[in-house]
């Protein structure tokens, strides 16, 4: 198979000014799969670990139910599933098997009850057990991790259980319901194991949650991807951004003098991954020059395929007409908005951690008027009560510092069609 991937890259300036010093553009990198790749489907090899302690009693274990039993309709027979569940204790209720062969799965889900305390570490153990035993590496081998509480004294075991799953290649899926559970540890669990972790504001919205993170690991075909940047000289990179699916701060490993090396990682077989660089270029004469060659190369587990590869090169235009000079392209501008206001609500949450009270709440107060401005009046109005709740008490809420953290991460989840 060739060309399962495409790179089309749109630049945040139509042109760049000739002047004599150097010029900050943008350039919006999409990894897009083909049509073949779009319409496969990875075998899936999932684990659900699920909490059931006490704190899930009421309306939170009954949409879990309901979610399981949708999650479990957007599998195929074939494909391979356990259940865990967790609160002091821990039990495999549906052994790592065939769907079509787990007999009265849905019988054992329903009669789950809410008890007990919460020891994350003791489901999560049982939990990869199940998938390590089954794993493949042309399945889509994952772990779906659900809690709404704090773990107790075993936090170090969790960590130490997410970074054995990621060495082993099994992403982690980590999703808090509600208010009281610790974001910190969640995050630091999705990022050991190469997976992710998410916030379940609700209990109606465990339902969606659980079967998009199915169908998500089921449209994993891509693996192990990762971008090189080939820059010529006098181009400097200053940052890189990912800005689908989430807002996440990729970073760059410089590999060479003019060369910076991204890990990309999983792509979803339909909406693939964008990627935001901000780039220093340096002065020019007017005409058209090309400033980088992006290179990402990638495996296809489905396929066989190892260390396949796709390029494309970047190109500007410089010029001396200062009205074309003017001329941006409004969605890319957009885009940037969006990382900025990410980016805002991330100092300011860092800088409340830290104890910075005034310099939370000034980030916080510019977080809410970018977010504003984006249409985004929800967030922007808990981003100003968090700073008003700030300076009044010295501290953010839980449930607001949630809010921001986890929902300003998806503002860019849908891309504008740029090529209208």
């Amino acid at each position: 198979m060739a060309d399962e991937l495409r790179l089309t890259t749109t630049l945040n300036k139509t042109y760049v000014p000739v002047t004599s010093t150097q010029q900050l553009i943008y350039a919006l990198i999409e990894v897009i799969p083909n049509e073949v790749i779009s319409n496969t489907r990875m075998q899936v090899n999932f684990g659900f670990v699920l909490d059931h302690s006490g704190s899930m009693r009421g309306a939170k274990i009954e949409r879990l139910k309901e979610a399981m039993a949708l999650a479990l309709s957007k599998m195929a027979p074939q494909d391979l599933v356990s259940v865990t569940v967790f609160n002091d204790s821990a039990q495999v209720i549906a052994k790592q098997a065939p769907l079509a062969d787990q007999k009265g799965l849905l019988d054992k889900i329903r009669s789950m009850r809410a008890g007990g305390g919460t020891q994350m570490s003791r489901g999560m153990s049982l939990g990869l057990r199940e998938v390590y035993h089954s794993f493949n590496e042309r399945y889509a081998n994952q772990l779906l991790l659900l809690t709404d509480g704090q773990t107790y004294g075993d936090e170090s075991q969790c960590l130490k259980l997410a970074k054995e799953a990621g060495d082993h290649k099994i992403p982690i899926q980590a999703l808090g319901l509600g208010d009281d559970w610790n974001e910190d540890l969640l995050d630091e669990i999705g990022t050991l194991s190469n997976g992710g972790s998410d916030l379940v504001a609700a209990p109606d919205e465990i339902i969606p949650l659980f079967t998009q993170t199915v169908e998500r690991s089921q449209k994993a075909v891509v693996r192990n991807a990762q971008m090189v940047l080939r820059l010529v000289s006098g181009v400097v990179p200053r940052q890189v951004w990912q800005v689908t699916p989430v807002i996440a701060n990729l970073g760059y490993t410089p590999i060479a003098e003019q060369d910076v090396q991204m890990q990309l990682g999983e792509l979803d077989a339909e909406q693939g991954k964008a990627i935001l660089v901000e780039l220093l270029l340096p002065q020019r004469r007017p005409g058209r020059y090309r400033i980088a060659q992006a290179q990402v190369t990638y495996d296809l587990p489905t396929e066989g395929v190892t260390e396949a590869s796709t390029r494309s090169d970047i190109l500007v235009e410089y010029t001396a007409d200062a009205q074309q000079a003017k001329q941006y392209n409004p969605d890319i501008m957009n885009l940037i908005e969006k990382v900025t206001a990410f980016k805002l609500q991330t100092r300011a949450l860092d800088e409340a951690r830290m104890g910075n009270v005034a310099g939370a709440t000034q980030k916080l107060r510019a977080a809410a008027t970018r977010l504003l401005e984006l249409g985004e009046t929800d967030l922007a109005e808990a981003a100003q009560q968090e700073a008003e709740n700030l300076e009044k008490s010295g501290q953010m809420s839980a449930s607001g510092t949630k809010k921001l953290k986890y929902q300003t991460r998806k503002l860019t989840q849908k891309l504008p069609d740029l090529s209208e």
